[in-house]
């Protein structure tokens, strides 16, 4: 049985900072909880033209830029990967895909197979297309051979967020930024993903 801490890879990508708060919160949780964990964010595809136009989109690209850009060794070496995306039209932003889109050499290698995955998403409106960009993203989990673990209803503060497929907030346009019963969310997520990572660890190498 091994006794190495489990690995979390926290990938994602924000634009305007709703979920590098949800990605940093849940990194916190997991290193809390045990878990060895790597925060990465997504390389960015858009201009700097349209960066440099909203000044929201412009602070968090300046806010993270110290944080390290995802690879497909992120993935080989996790043990559970954590996937944050916007929603954009219900889908996963092209950013995350284009990730994604990366990792067909492990993928054929196998190296993607039975590992933990979880996913969170954000929109500007109520709904608007949370829970479909979550089953989209976990499409993609079906095809690695992953073990999928979202949040569901296991704890009370999933009643009042409300989401079972993963951590979700609305963001009003920018104007509600990641509250309280979000963060709730993200660490009931974080720590149900690295409990059932150790188990699943723990009978692979047992």
């Amino acid at each position: 049985m091994s006794n190495s801490p489990v690995r979390v890879a926290v990938i994602y990508y924000s634009s305007t900072g709703t979920n590098a708060a949800v990605a940093q919160e849940i990194a916190k949780t997991a290193e809390a909880e045990g878990a060895e964990v790597r925060l990465r964010r997504c390389t960015e595809l858009a201009p700097q033209a349209a960066i440099d136009s909203n000044a929201a989109w412009k602070a968090n690209a300046e806010a993270t830029a110290h944080i390290e850009e995802a690879s497909p060794d992120d993935m080989e070496w996790a043990d559970a990967v954590i996937f944050g995306s916007p929603t954009r039209f219900g889908n996963v932003t092209s950013q995350l895909k284009q990730f994604i889109d990366t990792l067909g050499g492990l993928w054929q290698q196998g190296k993607l197979a039975d590992k933990v995955y979880s996913g969170f998403t954000s929109s500007a409106t109520k709904h608007g297309g949370q829970e479909s960009t979550l089953l989209a993203l976990y499409n993609t989990v079906h095809h690695f051979g992953g073990i999928l673990v979202a949040p569901g209803y296991t704890d009370p503060e999933k009643f009042t967020d409300g989401n079972p497929y993963g951590t979700s907030h609305v963001d009003g346009q920018g104007s509600l930024p990641v509250d309280d019963t979000a963060r709730a969310a993200a660490r009931v997520q974080a720590t149900r993903v690295v409990k059932v990572a150790k188990a699943v660890k723990a009978g692979l190498s047992g």
